[in-house]
């Protein structure tokens, strides 16, 4: 959990605390912090007030996006960090097309998978 650069925090579109998360869920906000602690969802500090915070395109409604747990163990498995694994999360890669995030929205989830098992290349 760390403090978001500007550059990163500007490429995702929307937050959401983990309270916020927590409702979405239908979770306690102690089972947020720990899917954050196993690494299913990445929470950055943001603002002043470095309030924690996670993209809200992680979630699909009441659940989080297909493929996104696996994607993010395989980033973190290629060495990235959490803002790393955000800013190619966030990046509109030519080849998708789209973020790799909008892929996985669309339930393109192996395409990116594709993508990020190609990093460690």
């Amino acid at each position: 959990m760390t403090e978001i650069d500007p550059k990163t925090d500007a490429l995702v579109p929307s937050w959401l605390t983990l309270p916020d998360v927590a409702e979405r869920l239908g979770v306690p906000v102690t089972r947020v912090r720990q899917l954050v602690k196993e690494g299913q969802l990445i929470a950055v500090r943001r603002g002043e007030n470095g309030v924690l915070m996670v993209p809200a395109d992680f979630l699909d409604g009441d659940k989080i996006v297909k493929g996104l747990v696996g994607t993010l163990t395989l980033l973190r498995d290629d060495g990235f960090t959490d803002e790393e694994m955000l800013e190619w999360l966030f990046t509109p890669d030519d080849s998708l097309p789209g973020t790799p995030t909008q892929a996985l929205r669309e339930n393109r989830g192996t395409e990116v998978k594709r993508r990020a098992q190609a990093l460690a290349v």
